[in-house]
């Protein structure tokens, strides 16, 4: 009885997110809170949901952009994104090996903070051959470091008094996952939005030379390199989108459920985050995920104030 009115809860959530009831952070906290009252009924659909339904959104969001604007904000936001990549990898090497942490798990959490969260642990992961339980830690150390940035990032972006152009390349550069970064940008406004999308998916495409580097540092040139070609879907929508190749009410109303699916992923997100998983990972790589986050965000946000 109790397993079938939490499924009937669950899809009720799920239905007040499509129709924008909740908004982005209240959906994440929802299903963390949902998660810990009743658990999740449907844990594994879940999971799959997260990975398409993100790249789906992030996919229909390009039909909301021009080429024009999107290779200029591209190109704004390089010389920040090579900067910050270098020095958190370098300083994820460095700092992980005076903690004395396990090799591969800081190596998992500096390319999860470095480029973006879930999907460079993924790519990374069978590169360097992780244990499940490794793999598990460090996205459960992302996830929820991307959970608190959801709520803290528009507050500070406010108090910094940050446009909504540069709170958009501060969300892409500092916030790990990308369904976190748009999750805050669409807080703050149309405009950080299309610029978070855009150059979080440009620094996305970094995945490639970071899975190159790992080969070499843990001796493994056997796996393949996964790219993400979700990123390829998003450029055509936006060559679509720039050349009118469909009436502009469809690229609207594509945009909108974009928008809607974005909420209902956090909430999906949410309901995969637990106390138990949190308190299993324990302090050390957790303080180590913290300095880390701290330094990127830290680093491009005086970026942004000064240059």
């Amino acid at each position: 009885m109790k397993n079938t009115s939490s499924k009937v809860i669950f899809i009720i959530i799920l239905l007040l997110c499509l129709l924008g009831v909740l908004n982005s952070p209240l959906a994440l906290l929802t299903g963390f809170i949902f998660t810990i009252l009743f658990g999740n009924p449907f844990l594994r659909q879940s999971q799959k949901g997260i990975q398409y339904l993100l790249k789906i959104a992030v996919v229909g969001l390009g039909f909301g952009m021009s080429l024009i604007e999107t290779l200029e904000t591209s190109l704004e936001g390089l010389s920040l994104t090579t900067l910050s990549i270098f020095l958190t990898v370098a300083l994820g090497l460095l700092v992980g090996k005076y903690m004395q942490l396990d090799k591969k798990l800081s190596h998992l959490i500096t390319s999860g903070t470095t480029i973006c969260g879930g999907s460079a642990i993924a790519a990374v992961s069978p590169i360097i051959k992780a244990e499940p339980k490794t793999i598990s830690i460090a996205l459960g150390i992302v996830f929820f470091l991307n959970s608190v940035a959801l709520f803290i990032f528009p507050g500070l972006g406010h108090y910094f008094n940050l446009s909504q152009s540069d709170f958009g390349l501060w969300c892409a550069v500092a916030i790990h996952d990308t369904s976190s970064v748009v999750g805050a940008a669409l807080q703050y406004g149309e405009e950080a939005l299309l610029i978070a999308t855009t150059v979080k998916l440009s620094r996305t495409l970094w995945i490639i030379p970071l899975s190159i580097f790992s080969m070499f540092l843990f001796k493994n040139k056997t796996d393949k390199i996964k790219i993400p070609w979700f990123i390829l879907g998003f450029i055509v929508a936006i060559l679509i989108n720039s050349y009118d190749l469909i009436p502009n009410s469809w690229s609207t109303n594509i945009v909108f459920v974009s928008k809607r699916l974005l909420i209902l992923t956090l909430f999906l997100v949410g309901t995969t985050l637990s106390i138990k998983q949190l308190k299993e990972t324990g302090l050390k790589p957790f303080l180590f995920a913290v300095v880390l986050w701290v330094f990127i965000s830290s680093l491009s946000l005086l970026y942004i104030l000064k240059f």
